[in-house]
């Protein structure tokens, strides 16, 4: 593999790293349907501020978010809405590996 290859597949590791935390997943479920600050993120999670912070942060290292400092509020933002459709694939891996089971389950039973 060379170079630029590996960089290009770390690049796509960092992206997944970032939503591979079912708070950051669940953040970005929420931002689909709009910016949010962090004060409603909070209260939506059920966690403290510098925890949701702390997730936030990832995504925002991970390119995913943006944030907008109001006055005292941050809000957040999708950078690329387009993530989502990685949540459909995502959808279709856990469909087909459900179906796998019940198949083995099928024939073990037959």
């Amino acid at each position: 593999m060379n170079v630029n290859r590996k960089n290009h597949l770390e690049a796509r590791a960092r992206v997944l790293k970032a939503l591979a935390h079912p708070t950051r997943l669940f953040i970005v479920e929420e931002l689909e349907k709009g910016e949010q600050c962090v004060c409603d993120l909070t209260a939506m999670i059920g966690a403290d501020v510098s925890t949701v912070s702390k997730h936030l942060s990832v995504l925002k290292q991970g390119g995913i978010v943006l944030d907008d400092k109001r006055g005292n509020q941050v809000f957040y933002r999708l950078r690329v809405p387009c993530i989502l459709n990685f949540f459909g694939c995502v959808e279709s891996v856990l469909e087909t590996q459900a179906q796998d089971h019940v198949d083995c389950l099928t024939r073990e039973g037959a």
